[in-house]
């Protein structure tokens, strides 16, 4: 390691505090042991439980008080607040091994892009003016603010409220059942009018990737809640009061919820490096940038391609969760001359929330439905919350 002290010791920083970067803090801090400083960076000094953002209703019943789903860092971390660094990533010079914390520079040794993901638009016109999301605390707190808003401006007996859901993946199914099954009237304070939900699944096949079984399983789910699914056309363009498909049918919303996919930030976009699918950074069997040893990508942001199977990492707090203990190990063997640990991922399986009481996934080759998976999904997200940001051991899935 040197001559230099602690104090003087250019620092590893782990850029973001979401699942992927939490977990690589705490493996390097772990492995470390204090001979040189360990910093991450975020724009938040709370860690925001994202896989849990599709409660909206929940959200909305919180009015603002949404601790349940923001965690102060400085718990998180052991209480060790020297580590935390609050603010904006304006730019990462790899060649230079710097990143610009709101304009300042800061120095780095090892570096752990762990930025997460922001939606995906797809160059639609109007998406992003007038559309909601759940990909940060900030947007799904708007959003439950718009329906009570909404609700409660018309009277028992007056129009339904509509919401259109663009996206037939994951967030966008647990995000139209969620808002389907929800006691809006508790939530808004007295009687209110029906809220009614379109998913629009698109032209990929609705929860691609998972057995027909429990695609047929959630699309009768959906049905009972009242969901209604459209299926093989994309939006074309959306306006205040409609959205357009690519048939030209013009479907008019009073709220429009965008989870039509994700893409990594602009700041990573920008990056002039290998890339994966939806602009995700390639990176090597040792979760590294080709030709930046000691820079690793964890989560959202990369796309680990296994060298047998040829199959992608998903986008998940639970490939990100598998990548952490890899990324932090490979980091501290850059610093003290060891040997790079390969990554593998293996997939334990998926479930999608249904609504309260429903769920449908698989489960190490095993398919569950009904109530048993929604049971298993709460247990999941119960791990996650209390062991993956903390440090511990990941559940399953």
């Amino acid at each position: 390691m040197g001559s230099r002290s602690p104090a003087t010791e250019a620092p590893t920083v782990v850029l973001g505090a979401g699942y992927a970067g939490l977990a690589t803090w705490h493996g390097v801090h772990r492995l470390a042991r204090g001979r040189w400083p360990v910093v991450v960076v975020d724009r938040h000094p709370v860690h925001v439980l994202r896989t849990e953002l599709y409660q909206v209703g929940a959200i909305a019943a919180h009015e603002g008080a949404v601790s349940r789903w923001a965690l102060p860092l400085r718990t998180l971390l052991r209480g060790d607040s020297s580590s935390i660094l609050t603010g904006d990533v304006t730019s990462i010079d790899l060649k230079r091994r710097t990143v610009r914390v709101d304009g300042a520079p800061l120095d780095y040794r090892e570096l752990a892009i762990c930025l997460g993901s922001v939606p995906a638009y797809y160059g639609i016109p109007g998406a992003v003016e007038h559309s909601f999301d759940v990909y940060r605390l900030s947007h799904a707190e708007k959003l439950g603010q718009a329906l009570v808003e909404s609700l409660g401006s018309r009277g028992a007996e007056g129009a339904p409220v509509r919401v259109l859901v663009v996206g037939g993946g994951s967030t966008g199914t647990e995000v139209a059942a969620d808002l389907a099954t929800v006691r809006w009237p508790r939530i808004v304070g007295r009687p209110c009018p029906r809220l009614t939900v379109l998913l629009v699944a698109g032209k990929v096949p609705l929860l691609a990737g998972l057995p027909e079984p429990l695609v047929r399983y959630a699309r009768e789910s959906l049905h009972r809640s009242g969901v209604l699914v459209d299926e093989g056309r994309n939006v074309r363009e959306v306006q205040a009061d409609c959205v357009t498909l690519d048939d030209g049918t013009v479907i008019p919303f009073d709220v429009c919820v965008w989870a039509a996919g994700v893409e990594p930030p602009a700041l990573v976009s920008a990056l002039k490096v290998p890339r994966g699918r939806g602009r995700r950074l390639a990176v090597d069997e040792h979760l590294e940038l080709p030709g930046y040893p000691g820079v690793v990508a964890v989560g959202d942001v990369a796309e680990f391609v296994d060298p047998t199977t040829r199959a992608a990492t998903p986008a998940t707090a639970q490939a990100a969760l598998a990548e952490a203990p890899v990324a932090a190990a490979n980091l501290v063997a850059r610093r003290l001359g060891g040997p790079l640990r390969p990554f593998r991922y293996r997939e334990r399986g998926v479930i999608v929330s249904l609504g309260r009481t429903r769920a449908s996934g698989s489960v190490g080759g095993l398919s569950l439905w009904g109530r048993p998976a929604a049971l298993l999904k709460l247990a999941v997200q119960t791990g996650v919350r209390f062991a993956g940001p903390r440090g511990g051991r990941a559940p399953g899935l």
